[in-house]
């Protein structure tokens, strides 16, 4: 799947493939490298012990899903990060933890009504 296509497809989907993402550390690493600045793949690939084509396959997953861009120059292909298609997880898990706040405050009040009605 092209990042174009990613733009086509729902949100869930979206969501699920940037999560699919983040779940590899060399992934997770990969992207921790870029946010410091972009680099090329014999510069992001130096400190693994993978064949290329294995680690290429990790920034492709990475491009996939939008979360890093490539740009080819001559015969160098550079990698920068793409961090505004982490929002889109962010946002979830923004959701996610309002869900459980509220069900956590509701939890709380009915274990306090409990406690008042109980007899001394």
């Amino acid at each position: 799947m092209t990042l174009q296509e990613a733009g086509a497809m729902p949100a869930a989907a979206q969501v699920d493939g940037i999560f699919r993402a983040l779940a590899d550390p060399t992934r997770r690493h990969v992207l921790e490298r870029l946010s410091r600045s972009p680099a090329s793949v014999s510069e992001l690939a130096a400190p693994y012990k993978m064949a290329l084509p294995s680690f290429l396959a990790h920034l492709r997953v990475l491009e996939d899903c939008g979360l890093v861009s490539s740009r080819k120059q001559g015969r160098v292909r550079t990698y920068r990060l793409a961090p505004e298609r982490l929002k889109l997880a962010e946002d979830w898990l923004g959701r996610q933890r309002t869900m459980w706040e509220r069900r956590l405050d509701r939890l709380d009040s009915y274990l306090m009504a409990i406690k008042e009605e109980e007899p001394e």
